[in-house]
């Protein structure tokens, strides 16, 4: 009697049965695409540095009305042109008050009043609006007359550094020229110095 020999199964790694791995239904992503913010390059601070004699920079500007005024239609007279830092804030409140106040003794010296800051439009003409401000408040947003006058500055608060404007006034002659320049104006004070000033030029 031959006697079966029962054969032995081998499992090896070549002739084993593989499952084939169960993909995964792709999950829709449940995160929301970030809106990417758009800001406005904050520029340098300006190199210039005018000086008396000069010719002042032209410019044209919109006032708080939306007017645009360019220093070019007050050829013949003086110009008081001012830059200051903020609408409504204490110092350039009552700087600006003190030009309103002052007002008739300005043009009896043939001058005018322009004041200019970074605000807007309709910053200007609130602010106009509540102190009752007799002239132009003119809106340079994008900084290009803060930049070629010189006033456009890094300044430091507390210890903290920023981009702002350098509290400065232009005394403008008839002919477009600068007779004078007030830096780092102190408010109190600062419409008898530019009062005086007026009084002695020819």
């Amino acid at each position: 009697m031959v006697q079966k020999t029962k054969a032995t199964k081998k499992t090896t790694a070549s002739g084993a049965t593989k499952k084939a791995p169960t993909k995964k239904a792709a999950t829709p992503s449940t995160s929301k695409s970030k809106k990417t913010k758009v800001t406005q390059a904050v520029p340098g601070p300006s190199t210039v540095q005018l000086k008396a004699g000069r010719e002042a920079p032209a410019f044209s500007l919109p006032n708080q009305d939306g007017k645009m005024v360019s220093l070019s239609q007050f050829k013949g007279k003086k110009v008081v042109l001012y830059f200051y830092p903020k609408d409504d804030t204490p110092g350039c409140t009552k700087e600006s008050c003190a030009f309103r106040d002052g007002m008739d003794e300005i043009r009896d010296c043939g001058a005018v009043v322009l004041g200019v800051s970074g605000d807007s439009v309709d910053s200007h003409k609130k602010f106009a609006k509540k102190f009752n401000l007799n002239f132009p408040l003119l809106s340079d947003e994008r900084k290009t007359v803060l930049q070629a006058y010189g006033v456009w500055k890094e300044k430091s608060l507390y210890g903290r550094k920023f981009m702002g404007i350098e509290r400065t006034t232009f005394i403008i002659d008839e002919q477009g020229k600068i007779d004078d320049i007030f830096q780092k104006v102190k408010v109190d004070g600062h419409l008898e110095e530019v009062l005086g000033e007026l009084d002695i030029m020819p």
